[in-house]
């Protein structure tokens, strides 16, 4: 493809002239070391590295030119393409390289503080029990057609998401579900790509470190429902019993919303509710539409994420069979409300909640299973929003008979300092608290204090598998190290001769 051919739709701060706009471009990258012949680099302007550094090293590679926001560096004796905002460019340009898949695989978007993962599992089975070839993208994992690769970020950079999508539309794919991140929309990774569905789960506290109130956090939020760079949506799925979500109704837009709730305002609503151990079951209500669910997952959170899950089922216009089947299928999350056994007499659940609201809701569903006591061990993370810290403490308390306050990520800052934070809230409670900030320990030390009927939430990290410090990332998974804690303590050898 010619050079200004990728490049239609890219606002040049100075016009390309022949033949240098004639100039064949093979591939794109935005990692100099991934840099072949004939490939156009993007040098992004980041946190802690400028990409103009390597812009010498793409050339020598055999880049044709560089695209960025930022002028040449003095002494480049390159090609330089200055444009208005990097990755917006990069973007378009792999929209257009790849073909513009997005009119092609049918997009569903979710975004939301807390339930993106869950819905997108939900969807996903729903639309595989359909007979789809699919392609999942979040904080977990992504999924290809089956495949299993390893998740970067939530969202992946735009040239790595057109590069799943052609993955996808090569194996015979037709649908997409990915989580989208609010970095994601205001850094632009999926800048100009049109989404059949978006998801609206909820807004509670988080990610303030990067937008600063919560209104500018909505407002990234927003552009997944306006159309960042691209059309808006052919179909809008939100929470009509968040305030956010009811500040989303998109104005001026052909776009269809299915409002979902419990409330009497919601177009699809949950209605006759069964929360046990063994699972949710409940009726959906969508006008003379009314058909039953079943799900293995518990709590009143996930009540909403199978909801989302169900509408988006029903803008692909699958019948409610299917969808019922879907959700049926979809049996957990990694690191979501997820069980550790090793035959001990009491639970232990990990929980990615990261959030207050998280926390709380998590706490909610633990309460609902009606345990004699709940043993909490959470952190919070380093290099991020601090504000959140005292309310996740003051969360905890609320919804715990113990907590055990340790680490998380602790990044860059000293593990006791995010901990004394976090006690500013836990104090306002009257619940006791032991603070370990080794969080092997802390797991341990929850392991010890459980007696039989209690429940044990590690909560935080889910799945994550790795802890980071400020000069080291370890191995670090909470469900390993808790069925290893449960191990030394003889529970597993128990079972082993129960089953002789």
């Amino acid at each position: 493809m010619q050079l200004n051919d990728v490049l239609t739709g890219v606002p040049l701060l100075e016009e390309l002239a022949s033949p240098l706009a004639h100039q064949n471009v093979s591939g794109l990258e935005y990692d100099s070391r991934k840099v072949g012949a004939g490939d156009l680099f993007f040098a992004f302007p980041g946190a802690k590295v400028d990409g103009r550094e390597f812009a010498a090293d793409a050339l020598a590679k055999g880049a044709v030119a560089v695209v960025s926001e930022l002028p040449a560096p003095e002494g480049f004796a390159g090609l330089w393409l200055q444009v208005a905002h990097g990755r917006q460019a990069l973007a378009r340009a792999a929209r257009t390289f790849f073909g513009k898949l997005d009119e092609k695989i049918q997009l569903t978007g979710i975004t939301g503080t807390n339930g993106k993962t869950t819905t997108g599992y939900l969807i996903d089975s729903i639309l595989r029990l359909a007979g789809k070839t699919t392609a999942l993208i979040g904080t977990v994992e992504y999924r290809l057609a089956g495949k299993t690769m390893p998740a970067v970020n939530t969202t992946p950079e735009s040239l790595d998401l057109h590069r799943i999508l052609a993955g996808l539309q090569d194996l015979g794919g037709t649908h997409a579900t990915m989580e989208v991140s609010s970095h994601a929309l205001a850094l632009g990774r999926v800048f100009g790509v049109g989404f059949h569905t978006a998801v609206f789960s909820n807004l509670t506290r988080d990610h303030l470190d990067f937008h600063g109130t919560m209104e500018n956090y909505f407002e990234a939020k927003k552009l997944l429902f306006t159309g960042s760079g691209g059309p808006a949506p052919k179909c809008a799925v939100i929470n009509r019993d968040d305030e956010w979500g009811r500040k989303l109704a998109p104005d001026g837009t052909k776009t269809e919303v299915l409002w979902y709730g419990l409330g009497p305002d919601a177009r699809v609503r949950a209605r006759h509710i069964h929360n046990g151990m063994s699972g949710l079951r409940f009726e959906i209500a969508f006008e003379k539409l009314k058909f039953e669910v079943r799900s293995k997952m518990i709590g009143r959170m996930n009540v909403y994420n199978i909801l989302a899950a169900c509408c988006v089922g029903m803008t692909y216009q699958l019948p409610p069979e299917t969808i019922a089947a879907g959700i049926a299928a979809c049996t957990g999350v990694p690191g979501r409300f997820e069980r550790v056994d090793e035959g001990q007499p009491f639970a232990v659940v990990v929980d990615y909640s990261h959030t207050d609201d998280a926390l709380r809701n998590a706490l909610l569903v633990a309460r609902g299973l009606e345990p004699k006591r709940i043993i909490t061990v959470f952190g919070c993370g380093g290099d991020r929003d601090v504000t959140k810290r005292p309310l996740m403490g003051k969360a905890a308390g609320e919804g715990s008979d113990l907590v055990i306050v340790t680490s998380d990520n602790p990044r860059s800052e000293e593990p006791l300092q995010i901990i004394n934070d976090i006690m500013v809230g836990l104090r306002r409670t009257d619940t006791k608290a032991i603070v370990e900030p080794d969080r092997a320990s802390a797991i341990r030390r929850a392991m010890q204090n459980a007696n039989a009927g209690d429940l044990v939430l590690l909560a935080g990290k889910g799945h994550e598998t790795y802890q980071v410090f400020a000069k080291e990332t370890i191995h670090f998974d909470d469900r390993e190290v808790a069925a290893e804690a449960l191990r030394s303590f003889g529970f597993a050898r128990k079972v082993a001769e129960a089953v002789r």
